[in-house]
């Protein structure tokens, strides 16, 4: 009789069915069990070879956990509802469920999280690609999958990350297109004439983000000693279901198949005939009677630095005196109707100004100004940035205003003149070759001669000694 082997000494043997075996005792199972690992191989040496492998990744701490793993599917179901959702803003969060459902499943859902291959991650961007979707779309994939397959690593459910071994898409960062001075004067005439004039001041003059500018509260605001303190910002969340049964709160909504040719139910939709519902869709939280964390929320905004108080330049404070007496106005006018919210920029009843609104006047206000299209982002921010840049204003200040942690955030929020290049290269060029200077007058030459003669100058000399 053999002597008995060590604990974790791993077996190798031939079998019945013609091929080698190898059984290599990994630890123990979540019940107790002892978790035995099983590989196989043609030849004895390939077997050995498979076996000293998974010794090196139990030795190392590196072996995954036993068990069946989950689809990729259902592991990002789990990262988004367990794991993401204890860090992420619910922006971020609706965000990262959004490019999950529509492309992440449909995508790779069905691949087995340790069977996911690198060549099933580039067949899907060039299929998000294909079907008309940026780069950058494609790259927020990437590392949304990235980041939840990173924390499957850490928590050895998969070897090995495959999305570090995947490039994505090449993107161009999208180039700023502030307003020039004369624009940014010619766009507050134009809005000067409406009730929300002192918004835009504060968006284009101070470089307020949309959702801090509209989610500016009274409460917040240091008229006395010129201050604004950006603590909340406004911002339009999903609804969720508060229901015990998502799926069937939504079963009248629930639209299995694709919209025909010519649909004119979504004629008005801009961006087309919404997607078909998944079999099991809980989406339609909107209609739930007992709906949740949506509709206009104020948040807190992502970054500490972010709220920081920004100083008011004294010209404004007559302006905000005057739009903080018509709001009393607009209260009294109200009545019982009036809604307390205490922000800064508000409805005829209190209510905060939607976005969607905003953001429509922002374009109607371009085309009475005069000026060509852009974003609401290029108008507020990178115009604040780039005219403080123009005036003189260094880089570190200008962060410090806008609020950003990193100073490379800031130098691409400032973009550069034509014309101040232009300056600059002309006072470079006049340091290497000076300008030519105006002669001073000297000694002409004269074209006749003089009467004396030679002997003549010589007896003057003479006598002069």
């Amino acid at each position: 009789m053999s002597p008995r082997k060590p604990n974790l000494e791993s077996t190798i043997y031939f079998g019945a069915d013609g091929w080698w075996h190898g059984r290599v005792t990994m630890g123990v199972k979540n019940d107790g069990s002892a978790d035995r690992r099983h590989r196989r191989a043609k030849t004895e040496t390939e077997v050995r070879r498979k076996v000293r492998e998974l010794e090196r990744l139990r030795d190392q701490g590196r072996a995954t956990t036993a068990g069946r793993k989950p689809t990729v599917a259902q592991w990002m179901e789990t990262y988004l509802t367990d794991i993401a959702s204890l860090k992420l803003k619910p922006r971020s969060l609706d965000d990262y469920w959004s490019k999950t459902r529509n492309d992440i499943i449909p995508g790779v859902g069905r691949h087995r999280i340790d069977k996911l291959q690198p060549e099933h991650l580039e067949r899907m961007y060039r299929a998000l690609l294909d079907a008309g979707h940026a780069p950058s779309h494609v790259v927020k994939v990437h590392r949304i999958l990235s980041r939840a397959l990173k924390i499957a690593h850490r928590r050895r459910i998969v070897g090995e990350n495959v999305a570090t071994l995947v490039d994505p898409p090449s993107i161009d960062e999208t180039e700023a297109n502030p307003f020039t001075k004369e624009e940014a004067k010619a766009f507050l005439e134009a809005a000067s004439k409406r009730p929300t004039f002192m918004r835009w001041i504060v968006g284009v003059g101070m470089g307020f983000r949309q959702g801090e500018t509209l989610g500016l509260r009274w409460s917040y605001v240091d008229l006395e000693a010129e201050l604004f303190r950006p603590e909340w910002q406004l911002q339009r969340l999903t609804w969720r279901h508060g229901c015990a049964d998502p799926h069937a709160c939504g079963a009248r909504l629930h639209r299995f198949e694709p919209c025909p040719a010519g649909c004119a139910t979504h004629k008005g939709y801009k961006r087309g005939c919404p997607k078909p519902c998944p079999k099991k869709c809980t989406r339609h939280a909107s209609t739930c009677p007992q709906r949740k964390e949506g509709g206009l929320v104020f948040t807190r905004p992502k970054t500490k630095k972010s709220r920081n108080a920004v100083p008011i330049p004294p010209v404004f404070i007559p302006f905000l005196h005057d739009h903080k007496a018509r709001q009393e106005e607009m209260r009294a006018a109200a009545g019982e109707l009036w809604q307390e919210h205490d922000v800064v920029f508000s409805r005829p009843d209190g209510r905060p100004l939607d976005p969607r609104v905003d953001y429509e006047e922002f374009k109607e206000l371009l085309g009475e100004a005069g000026i060509d299209d852009r974003r609401l982002y290029d108008g507020s921010r990178h115009t604040a940035g780039t005219i403080l840049n123009e005036l003189g204003v260094d880089m570190p200040t200008i962060m410090e205003i806008l609020r950003h942690t990193q100073i490379s955030q800031t130098r691409r929020y400032v973009k550069g003149r034509s014309h101040l290049s232009k300056d600059a290269m002309r006072r470079m060029g006049e340091f290497f070759v000076p300008a030519p200077t105006t002669p001073i007058p000297g000694p002409t030459e004269t074209r006749t001669e003089t009467v004396d003669t030679r002997a003549a100058r010589a007896q003057r000399r003479r006598r002069i000694r």
